[in-house]
């Protein structure tokens, strides 16, 4: 069993691609994983409650924060015609596999998956989502979220699904008391929908 994580830089694990079919707000999309890249070879149960209890976004500019293999952004972009997604993942065998899902769904004009230093450093965003990479630790976390949260447009909002029996309402708690306050959009599976409002 390796030690490598989904959130290392340069996963050095074997590549190897795994396929994935995700069914997203009524439409099916034929994805591609891989090794060492956070849920190789499916559909993530979190992902998966954060689809079924939401709506796509509006038309604007959305941010995929720690995108892994693409499939919010992706499932974003496919749905909402109007919108442009920049994602963003340390893993750069993520952002690879993003890229690729992009462009074979057709939407790579609309679409950019980068590492954090190829984001432009002045740009906002109408809307966050993620599914974000509890597992690096609190610390790391909390820091994740203070980086990327004031990137929000003025009446912006993130949407995230984090594990209940990981901190969910902790960080709920947390978020609004740095300024961010935080509603519950829904909890299911034992994982919480979480929608964050630039105040």
């Amino acid at each position: 069993m390796s030690d490598e994580h989904y959130f290392s830089a340069d996963p050095s694990v074997a590549f190897k691609r795994a396929p994935v079919t995700a069914e997203v707000w009524g439409r099916s999309l034929s994805l591609v994983s891989g090794s060492g890249v956070f849920a190789q070879g499916r559909l993530d149960v979190g992902t998966a409650v954060l689809f079924r209890e939401t709506e796509p976004p509006a038309p604007g500019h959305v941010l995929d924060l720690g995108c892994g293999y693409g499939v919010i952004g992706l499932a974003v972009a496919v749905a909402v015609p109007g919108a442009t997604v920049t994602a963003v993942d340390v893993n750069e065998r993520a952002v690879l596999l993003a890229n690729e899902n992009a462009a074979s769904l057709g939407v790579a004009h609309r679409y950019t998956a980068t590492t954090p230093d190829g984001v432009n450093p002045g740009a906002t965003y109408d809307e966050i989502w993620s599914n974000p990479p509890i597992r690096i630790g609190k610390d790391a976390l909390h820091e994740l979220l203070l980086t990327w949260l004031p990137r929000l447009a003025p009446g912006g909002r993130a949407v995230m699904v984090v594990g209940k029996n990981l901190g969910a309402d902790s960080l709920q708690r947390w978020l609004g008391d740095r300024g961010w306050p935080t509603t519950r959009l829904a909890s299911a599976k034992g994982f919480r929908v979480l929608e964050t409002r630039r105040a």
